[in-house]
C-alpha cells in the first residue's frame, strides 16, 4: 500500500524491507570475525542451521538494528549456536563492522549520536506508548483475527476497495489521540530548543520520525507480531512473511504546512497508512495501479 495523502491529517507510515541479511551484507559467502580474546578467526557459516531458533537482540545496545544480528545468528558456528547472546554479539557485531563500508558504518554511527541526543533531553508525554501493549492499542477485531491467524480470520476483517489495496480498522481512537499529544509535544521541544531535526524524508518539510524518539522497539513488535502475520495472508508475492525492517514516521498537512504529497512508489515491500485523526477536509489518498518493473518510477500513462 503506497502512501499518499492530502491536507489536514497526521499520518503514519511503517514501511518494512525483507531480504536476506546475509544477503544485505554483500556476496561473500563466508564472513570472517574474531572470537574471544585471543583473536583467533573463527567464520560464519554459508549454510544456516534451520532448526535454530535464534535470539532476540532487542534489549542490546548496538549500531545494528536487532533483526540483523537475529537473522545472522543461524549462521554461526555450531559450538557458538548456544554460547551467552553478549558472546554472540560480540561477535556478530565484528563480521557486520568488517563487511559494511565506510559510508553505510559512518551513517549508523550519526543516527546513533543523533539519537542519543534527543533521548538524553527529550522528555517523554505519555511513556506508556513507547511498550506495545496490545489491549490500550488494537480494537478487539483486530486483535481476534491475530490470535487466530488463520487467512479466513485475516481476511473477515479487510476489505479489498481496489486490487492489492486493503482497508480494515487497527488503532483504538484514545491511542491515536496520544499519540497525536506524544508527536505535537516532541516538536514542542524541537521547536523550543532549536533541535536540528531529521524529517521522515525529502518530500516533507513537516513530520518526524518516530523511531528517532523511541519508538524503534515498540513498532519494531508491532511489525513482527502484528503486521507480518497480515502481510504474510495479503502480500505472499512480495515479501510478506519476511519483513524485518521498519521506517515508522508520521507527516503533516495543512493549509499552513505541506498542502499534499506527490505520487510516488514506497521503497518498502508493505507500507501501512494509518489516519491518526483530527477534524479535516480532504486527505484523500489516491492509487494508480501497479507499475511493471521497468516504469518504476516514471509518470504514469496509456498503454
Amino acid at each position: 500500500m503506497a502512501p499518499d495523502s492530502r491536507p489536514g491529517r497526521k499520518k503514519p507510515s511503517l514501511s518494512k524491507s525483507n531480504g536476506s541479511a546475509a544477503e544485505r551484507l554483500g556476496s561473500q559467502e563466508l564472513c570472517e570475525g574474531e572470537i574471544g580474546g585471543n583473536n583467533s578467526i573463527g567464520r560464519l557459516r554459508k549454510d544456516p542451521n534451520l532448526q535454530h531458533k535464534s535470539d532476540s537482540y532487542e534489549d542490546f545496545k548496538s549500531d545494528y538494528h536487532p533483526a540483523l544480528f537475529s537473522a545472522l545468528e543461524s549462521h554461526l558456528p555450531l559450538h557458538m549456536l548456544d554460547a551467552p547472546k553478549d558472546v554472540k554479539l560480540q561477535f556478530l557485531g565484528k563480521v557486520i563492522s568488517r563487511y559494511a563500508s565506510r559510508g553505510e558504518r559512518n551513517r549508523v554511527q550519526r543516527q546513533r549520536e543523533y539519537r542519543e541526543r534527543i533521548s538524553k533531553d527529550y522528555q517523554p508525554l505519555h511513556k506508556g506508548l513507547y511498550t506495545l501493549n496490545p489491549d490500550h492499542l488494537f480494537v478487539q477485531t483486530f486483535i481476534d483475527a491475530v490470535k487466530e491467524n488463520t487467512q479466513e480470520s485475516f481476511k473477515r476483517i479487510v476489505t479489498e476497495p481496489l486490487p492489492g489495496v486493503y482497508t480494515f480498522d487497527m488503532l483504538q481512537k484514545g491511542f491515536c489521540q496520544l499519540l497525536i499529544d506524544e508527536v505535537e509535544n516532541f516538536e514542542k521541544w524541537v521547536d523550543a530548543t532549536k533541535f536540528d531535526v531529521v524529517r521522515p524524508n525529502t518530500m516533507n518539510k513537516y513530520g518526524v520520525v518516530l523511531d528517532d524518539f523511541g519508538f524503534d522497539n515498540m513498532l519494531n513488535k508491532l511489525m513482527t507480531d502484528f503486521i507480518k502475520p497480515l502481510a504474510s495472508v495479503l502480500f505472499p508475492d512480495v515479501g510478506g512473511s519476511t519483513l524485518d525492517t521498519h521506517h515508522g514516521f508520521v507527516v503533516e498537512y495543512s493549509k499552513e504546512r505541506d498542502l499534499d504529497l506527490g505520487f510516488h512508489v514506497d521503497d518498502s515491500e508493505v507500507t501501512l497508512n494509518v489516519c491518526l485523526g483530527k477534524q479535516f477536509t480532504g486527505g484523500e489518498l489516491f492509487f494508480h495501479g501497479v507499475r511493471c518493473d521497468k516504469h518504476v518510477n516514471d509518470e504514469t500513462h496509456t498503454e
